[in-house]
């Protein structure tokens, strides 16, 4: 098999969630570390479709996002499989899924909302990447970067509050998951990679880590993404995660 090529922002959750499936199928890739909104004409100039990443290149094939990676994976490599063989329990997995999918949305707005404040954080998220330029000065020179960014996925004060005020029960649902038996085994599937990540950039908040890591989610977490870069200083004021603490 070809080495893959996959194209990725340093710190990105569903990113993360694409490496840590290739990994699991034994797959090597090269990894290609793109700066954020730039991203989205490299990825269109690659020949790929869309603008996002995870985006992959295995065998002749163009594959974007991490759903669609998976899928991919198991077809080309079904074992270790990364989806149950019994259509109910892999219906159930899908559906979990799905749900991740769009629950990248929140440690994302959450993250371009810390960077607006304070960009320092952004280089511990690219520890080991390879921008073309040392992470300090693309840190130092990334505020236009980092306000797109922000204006793009809507990290607006309000939605960011929103986000937090439904968080706990985002974890309660995750916890129910865990407990029902369909994510949290011992072999960790499609739904596994996609919640853990994003778990694991919520954990990276200082402000966050304490409501997280100590759930049945966050322990999930950290066994399907135990090395996740980056670390965000208390930024979020004390009353946006006071529901956390009820």
């Amino acid at each position: 098999m070809a080495q893959a090529k996959l194209s990725v922002i340093p710190g990105s959750h569903p990113s993360r969630t694409a490496m840590l499936m290739l990994e699991r199928k034994g797959i090597p890739y090269n990894r290609i570390d793109l700066m954020p909104v730039l991203s989205k004409g490299i990825v269109r100039a690659q020949g790929f479709p869309r603008t996002t990443v995870p985006a992959l290149k295995l065998e002749g094939t163009r594959v974007q996002g991490s759903i669609a990676i998976g899928r991919e994976l198991d077809r080309i490599k079904p074992q270790p499989a990364l989806y149950p063989a019994d259509p109910e329990k892999r219906a159930k997995v899908e559906e979990i899924e799905a749900w991740g999918d769009g629950f990248q949305a929140t440690p994302r707005r959450l993250s371009w909302w810390a960077f607006r404040k304070d960009r320092a954080p952004l280089a511990s998220f690219a520890e080991g990447a390879r921008l073309g330029i040392p992470v300090g000065l693309a840190v130092k020179t990334g505020g236009p970067l980092v306000a797109a960014a922000a204006r793009l996925n809507g990290s607006t004060d309000a939605a960011v509050r929103a986000d937090l005020s439904s968080l706990r029960g985002d974890l309660d649902r995750i916890d129910r998951w865990i407990a029902e038996g369909a994510i949290g085994g011992p072999d960790p599937n499609a739904a596994d990679y996609q919640l853990g990540p994003s778990l694991r950039l919520l954990m990276s908040f200082d402000d966050l880590r304490p409501f997280i890591e100590g759930r049945p989610c966050g322990e999930m977490a950290n066994r399907v993404a135990p090395d996740y870069p980056g670390r965000v200083p208390p930024v979020l004021p004390a009353d946006w995660v006071a529901g956390l603490r009820r």
